[in-house]
């Protein structure tokens, strides 16, 4: 089987990632979690994670009938590294909910057009109307880390990105738009683990872009953006969670926790929901560069 880009992640793995990486990935079980710091040695079981998923999306269909019945408006962005999990919580937020009001942004690279108009304009267009809930994948912080990373942004550029980003999500806010930040955080043996197993799956190699290959040379230099995106954009108004992601069923889990726990909605099972998992998720402060 031909693997895309050239075999270029098994290259990486071979001869270019670190050694503790490679041996982490070489010597793991199946369901082990390889990064040392993280707060539980194995995967959450399947059927405890099954049967809580379940429950919670019952929560998720409750919550969206409320936000169409009430005209809420809710928008959820989600953050992190490519293979953070971004995509898999995406879609168990969405499973079961009514797809005409509950839609996914994910915006390929911008036109020439786009190119040449405010920064945050072709996101605004995209921002739910009353009685709809949009979940982000990917959002206005590409200036922030990604363009930035890879040069796709000017200095001047960004600094201007991060002088009107306080305001424009105030306004976002003021307006009466309930606006959930997630940003989920993996580390860099897992995130090579994911990036193999795509490589060598057929019916995930469509998920494997050229940024994805050569950001694994780019550690370091995204994670000097993403501390300093975190450090510039949480606010009182605005805040990040961070959700430990090396994990995906505990990640899943945290983030469906975490965008019904901040919503009123009717006939909320207040002790099911309760609060994110306190061990994988927090502010800023517990962004671990792994």
């Amino acid at each position: 089987m031909a693997l895309p880009f050239d075999g270029a992640i098994s290259d990486f793995f071979k001869n270019d990632a670190p050694d503790p990486v490679r041996e982490a990935i070489e010597t793991a079980k199946k369901d082990s979690v390889l990064d040392p710091s993280y707060p539980y040695d194995d995967r959450m079981d399947k059927k405890a994670y099954e049967d809580d998923l379940e429950a919670l999306q019952i929560e998720l269909v409750k919550c969206l009938a409320w936000v169409r019945e009430s005209g809420a408006r809710v928008a959820v962005v989600f953050e992190g590294r490519d293979a953070a999990g971004k995509g898999g919580c995406i879609k168990r937020v969405r499973e079961h909910l009514n797809p005409r009001a509950a839609g996914v942004v994910a915006l390929s690279k911008p036109t020439d057009r786009e190119t040449r108009e405010w920064y945050f304009q072709r996101y605004v267009q995209h921002l739910p109307a009353g009685s709809e809930m949009r979940l982000f994948d990917r959002s206005w912080y590409n200036r922030g880390v990604v363009e930035h990373v890879f040069g796709f942004c000017t200095e001047a550029q960004r600094e201007s990105f991060f002088r009107q980003l306080p305001e424009f999500e105030d306004m976002l806010v003021d307006d009466g738009i309930h606006l959930v930040k997630i940003w989920l955080n993996v580390g860099r043996a897992e995130q090579l683990r994911r990036f193999l197993d795509r490589e060598g799956d057929l019916l995930k190699q469509w998920k494997l872009s050229w940024i994805d290959v050569e950001g694994l040379k780019k550690w370091d230099a995204y994670s000097a953006a993403i501390r300093e995106t975190l450090t510039r954009s949480h606010t009182g108004v605005a805040p990040w969670v961070v959700i430990r992601s090396d994990d995906k069923r505990r990640a899943r889990l945290a983030v469906i926790r975490q965008i019904l726990s901040g919503l009123d909605y009717t006939g909320k099972d207040h002790d099911l929901v309760g609060r994110p998992d306190p061990a994988i998720s927090g502010g800023p402060e517990i962004w671990a560069d792994g």
